[in-house]
């Protein structure tokens, strides 16, 4: 005589207090995001499953971009065993659809144990993972750059392989070592910035004409600290609110990298520069201006997401700009606490030229090195152009004195210049 849904109610309500009186069982849920920032704990998990795989594990995830070097990873409903100080502890990585306000499936991991163990995973498990988690990803074999996709709301990651590293950069030894110095100074000083108040964080402004080898020198930084990458296109945010949700969907350890910030966005470009160009606009380009219902990022929103309260969702970054034109950036951009080194990339030095003909030619010294080297001092050549003319042969006397006549038109070119 009770109808069907009431006996269902009545089950689910029996059965909930059952579980929870009388279940030897106690469940942790892990999800991927944790208050409108990425879970660390769940990638410290995402890390830490991988190396605990054994007999009782049912399915696996494997892939590479090396047929001979297979990397695995944890599927989704994926379970595996793991022991901790005589606890045996069930995991399994799990999936939901992503509902109408979400852009892509919602993850987390269960981790299935015994009520009388909970205590002991909370003070001792955890931190265990993290610890292990922590080597993992500082030893990690790949890099990843993350490029913004706009539409889908998420960063498609690939794997990063640039060979650049310090050792091949083509750039003064003195201001190579300054920066190596201020890179370790920043990842050990995390109580430093705790204590003074500061987000943990760094900003470089990588500035100087094209060629001269600032993307370069990104890479060597990436690779020096084994940090990710996420490029952003300042045009991929509509408005300062979608910027703070693609800052607050990166991870810790990682560069933010904004290229040709002077030409991302306006935001970032000389108010009184702007102000002269605008009266310069074609009356179409101003109508364009006017209807497009997308704001943009705004000057104060650039630099919440740089040095105010947002950019310290998050620990241990890097946030690199680079810019072929120094002087059309706004003077907010420039102080302390928002770029904090500026890093000149100028055209190729004597000491660049012996780097480069070292890399690219095999050879530390040459009868023709004094001649090139005095033309560099007058010539405006870049880092870029020096190794272009290089590795047209693998003759170094045809390809040095080639190289000579080159600079020569260079200077002359220069000459006529000034």
């Amino acid at each position: 005589m009770v109808p069907k849904r009431v006996q269902d109610y009545m089950f689910s309500i029996l059965s909930d207090s059952f579980s929870r009186y009388f279940s030897p069982n106690f469940t942790f849920i892990i999800e991927e995001r944790w208050q409108a920032v990425d879970n660390e704990t769940f990638r410290a998990v995402e890390a830490y499953l991988p190396t605990r795989v054994g007999p009782a594990t049912d399915s696996l995830l494997i892939g590479s971009n090396d047929p001979h070097n297979l990397e695995q990873s944890i599927p989704v409903d994926c379970k595996i065993i793991d022991k901790f100080e005589g606890m045996e502890l069930e995991w399994s990585l799990r999936s939901t659809e992503a509902k109408k306000y979400f852009h892509r499936e919602r993850r987390y991991f269960r981790l299935k144990c015994k009520k009388s163990d909970r205590e002991r995973i909370m003070k001792s498990y955890f931190t265990y993972i993290a610890d292990i988690a922590k080597t993992i990803i500082s030893k990690r074999e790949n890099l990843y750059i993350n490029t913004y996709d706009q539409e889908a709301g998420i960063w498609d990651s690939t794997v990063f392989k640039h060979p650049a590293t310090f050792d091949t950069l083509a750039m003064e030894p003195k201001l190579k070592q300054e920066i190596i110095k201020d890179l370790n100074a920043f990842v050990e000083r995390r109580d430093f910035f705790q204590g003074v108040g500061r987000a943990w964080k760094r900003g470089y402004l990588l500035y100087g004409p094209p060629g001269t080898g600032k993307s370069s020198l990104v890479a060597a930084i990436a690779n020096y600290l084994r940090y990710n990458i996420y490029d952003l296109q300042l045009q991929s945010a509509r408005s300062d609110a979608d910027l703070r949700r693609i800052l607050t969907s990166t991870t810790n350890r990682s560069i933010l990298l904004v290229e040709d910030i002077d030409c991302s966005t306006k935001a970032s470009r000389d108010r009184t520069r702007i102000k002269d160009e605008q009266e310069e606009d074609s009356e179409d380009e101003q109508t364009h201006k006017l209807s497009s219902s997308d704001p943009g990022v705004t000057l104060s929103g650039l630099l919440n997401f740089i040095d105010g309260l947002w950019s310290s969702c998050g620990d241990e970054r890097i946030i690199i700009f680079t810019t072929n034109h120094k002087e059309k950036l706004d003077p907010a951009l420039l102080r302390p606490g928002r770029m904090d080194v500026h890093v000149y990339m100028g055209y190729c030095t004597p000491a660049g030229f012996r780097k480069l003909a070292d890399a690219y030619l095999g050879i530390n010294d040459h009868c023709l090195f004094a001649t090139i080297e005095n033309l560099l001092e007058d010539a405006s050549v870049t880092p870029a152009e020096v190794a272009q003319h290089l590795m047209k042969s693998d003759q170094p006397q045809a390809i040095l004195e080639s190289f000579v006549e080159f600079l020569k038109t260079k200077k002359n070119e220069t000459e006529e210049g000034k």
